[in-house]
Formats: structure tokens, sequence, C-alpha cells
């Protein structure tokens, strides 16, 4: 059975967390480890085990009152199409239902834009809403 917290089990290492970024190669995320790991004692995380293994999780940033910037989804490969990603989202805005705005930055890859298209997440066109701007800086 899968378990979703808020807080970090205890079970979960960081050598966990680290080859659940490795397992769907996020590799920017592993060049500086430290940092990654560091990010998440600023960060609004919801965790997704089961048996005691991490097998996902979604991060966010948020002021808790106005917007919630989410960072990162994350599902071991094994565990893909399972809903695990669509029950940490939507999870994850459940526990934010008062903030107004939820941004994300994503890939431009079709199976990604299309499983945030179902969870209700619109692509932003400049005609639309706004711009969105980017200073990438890990590379």
């Amino acid at each position: 059975m899968i378990k979703y917290t808020q807080s970090r089990p205890t079970e979960v290492t960081n050598d966990d967390l680290l080859a659940l970024y490795r397992s769907v190669g996020w590799s920017a995320y592993l060049q500086h480890p430290a940092n990654t790991l560091a990010a998440f004692d600023h960060s609004t995380v919801l965790w997704a085990t089961e048996q005691g293994h991490l097998i996902g999780l979604i991060r966010g940033i948020t002021d808790n009152h106005t917007i919630l910037y989410i960072q990162d989804i994350l599902v071991m490969p094994a565990k893909q199409r399972q809903q695990v990603g669509t029950t940490l989202v939507h999870c994850f805005l459940n526990q934010h239902a008062a903030i107004g705005q939820t941004v994300l930055i994503t890939d431009p890859e079709p199976r990604t834009q299309a499983f945030y298209a179902s969870l209700g997440f619109r692509e932003v066109l400049p005609q639309d809403y706004g711009r969105a701007f980017v200073l990438d800086r890990r590379y």
C-alpha cells in the first residue's frame, strides 16, 4: 500500500532521495548533491512510500498565501503510470487549496505536457496570461 505523508518518513535516507533523482535521469540535481539535499530543508514536500521505500515525491516552494511553485514531481520508473504522480499532485494541491496561483516549469516533451494538461494546468501563452521567463544557472 502506498503512503502519502507531509513529513519526511524516518526510513527515507539522503541516499534514497538522490537515488530517486538518479532513477528518473535528473542529473542536474546530482552534480551538487549537498545543494539538492539542502533544498528540502526549505521546501514543502509530499512523500510517497511503499513498504518503507521512497517511490515518489512532489516538492514546492510557497508563501502559504498567494503563490505555490511546484519544483519537482518524481516517481520511480517502475511505479510510473500507476496514478502515483497524479495522486501526489492532487493531494499537494488540496493541501494548498487556499492559494490562488500555482506555477510550474517543465520540459517540452509531449508526454509531460499531456500529464500536466490532464491535471488542469495550462501552458502560458503570451496572449493568454503573460510571459514566463527563466534564468537557469545550473549548468
